[in-house]
């Protein structure tokens, strides 16, 4: 056998027998984005009443899910009797799910429920629902926690919206504990977002944030004044993430299609 032949045996043999060494794949990561609006049932800082301007901030806002706060669904005549959240769904090509903090009788027997609360848009398939009332005082409105579970590309994601309670802190934070409590226990990656009726240095806000990360200040620029919408004067609308979620973005939208500006996030679910 001559030279050039045994190395080429041996080099072949060394081929065989040597196994192959695995070469590290990068994780996958999702871009995810949200969107929180307050839209007063649609009506402007111009008292119009305009569904389709609240339909063009969501879409051009880019948002992949979407908690909504101050939805009327065959209310009354202030928003036309109409079901607003079937209406933003259907013009948007997203699911929902809709969360009756009020249920009410209607007007006229056989004539749809009237009802007021929250509502959840995902362009995500929604594989779960719920909503929970959350602690009422004499005198407030009730309010409550809807609870999408959305499935992004395989991955289970809780999305959850509220409107806390305007009247009192003292409600707030009985809201506030009951929320940590409703989503505490599962490492599901989970967002929180609504219109929370509190300052970031208010105690509600802080047991929410002791709990959960607060994402303008870890991706927005300035001080993310979300109320009123034509002259912002206070930060009282959020997004909260688990830490499965990486915030690469916020900021507030200008838009006078309601009495709030809403606050649109985008996330790197690994």
């Amino acid at each position: 056998m001559t030279g050039f032949r045994r190395l080429f045996v041996a080099v072949a043999a060394l081929l065989v027998v040597t196994p192959a060494v695995a070469v590290a794949q990068p994780r996958a990561v999702t871009t995810v984005p949200v969107l929180t609006y307050n839209i007063h049932h649609a009506q402007g800082v111009d008292g119009v009443l305009n569904l389709e301007r609240i339909a063009t901030v969501i879409s051009q806002s880019g948002a992949s899910v979407v908690g909504l706060q101050e939805v009327d669904v065959h209310w009354s005549e202030r928003s036309d009797w109409v079901d607003q959240a079937a209406w933003l769904a259907n013009r948007l090509g997203m699911e929902y799910r809709f969360a009756a903090n009020l249920d009410l009788d209607p007007l006229t027997p056989g004539d749809p429920r009237r009802q007021y609360g929250t509502a959840i848009l995902s362009r995500y398939p929604i594989k779960d629902f719920s909503n929970t009332l959350l602690p009422l005082y004499a005198g407030s409105e009730q309010r409550g926690l809807a609870v999408a579970t959305v499935d992004v590309n395989g991955q289970d994601v809780r999305f959850a919206t509220t409107h806390l309670s305007k009247l009192t802190s003292a409600e707030r934070v009985e809201q506030a504990q009951k929320i940590i409590q409703l989503l505490a226990g599962p490492t599901t990656p989970t967002l929180l977002t609504g219109d929370l009726n509190g300052v970031p240095t208010s105690p509600e806000i802080k047991a929410l944030t002791a709990t959960w990360k607060d994402t303008w200040p870890e991706a927005g620029l300035g001080l993310g004044l979300t109320n009123p919408a034509i002259f912002p004067l206070s930060r009282i609308d959020y997004v909260l993430h688990s830490p499965a979620f990486k915030a690469k973005s916020a900021r507030t939208p200008i838009t006078h299609a309601a009495d709030h500006l809403p606050v649109a996030a985008t996330f790197e679910l690994s």
